[in-house]
């Protein structure tokens, strides 16, 4: 009965698979170099990624009192990607990119790339970083987009497993008298 729980336990262990960083040489382990193989990976984010579209309008004037008045309105939008959110291939980009889809829709896609000059070769998310602390500007549904700063860590993961089948019989042996 002993033996039968290790066992259990080992063969529930050995089923789960863990997330590891997507990289060239996960991809090349397991040749996905072709987009028929590509599109069978199930991807999943690192981090949340918040994309943000701000929207302000105002009017200054006078009232019929003579009051002077300033209104203003703040229009947000934003959509949240929370971590380990799953999402599937749609096509390669620039420079091996790899460009994913979360939802259905045109243009619904967000891109990852290799950053240069980086050691670790996983695929974070792609925009444009140069405009300041404010985080990154992209293009999502066909809609400019700011991705928050801290969206910039964000880089795709995939579950590797490592299945091992193995076949035992075991027999105990009482021995003899004479």
């Amino acid at each position: 009965m002993k033996y039968l729980l290790i066992a259990v336990i080992g063969l529930l262990l050995v089923s789960c698979g863990t997330k590891v960083p997507y990289t060239n040489q996960v991809r090349d382990e397991f040749g996905l170099d072709s987009e028929k193989m590509i599109k069978k990976v199930q991807f999943i984010t690192s981090a949340t990624i918040i994309l943000e579209k701000n929207k302000v309008s105002g009017t200054q004037g006078t009232d019929k009192d003579g009051t002077l008045v300033s209104s203003s309105s703040k229009e947000q939008d934003r959509i949240i990607i929370p971590l380990g959110t799953e999402c599937v291939f749609e096509s390669f980009g620039n420079d091996g990119a790899l460009i994913l889809r979360f939802e259905t829709g045109t243009g619904k896609t967000i891109t990852f790339a290799q950053r240069g000059g980086s050691t670790s070769g996983k695929y974070y998310l792609v925009a444009d970083w140069n405009n300041g602390q404010n985080g990154g500007s992209l293009v999502y549904g066909n809609e400019p987009y700011m991705a928050t700063s801290a969206s910039g860590v964000a880089y795709l993961q995939v579950v590797k497993k490592k299945l091992q089948k193995t076949k035992r019989k075991d027999r105990v042996v009482k021995g003899m008298k004479v």
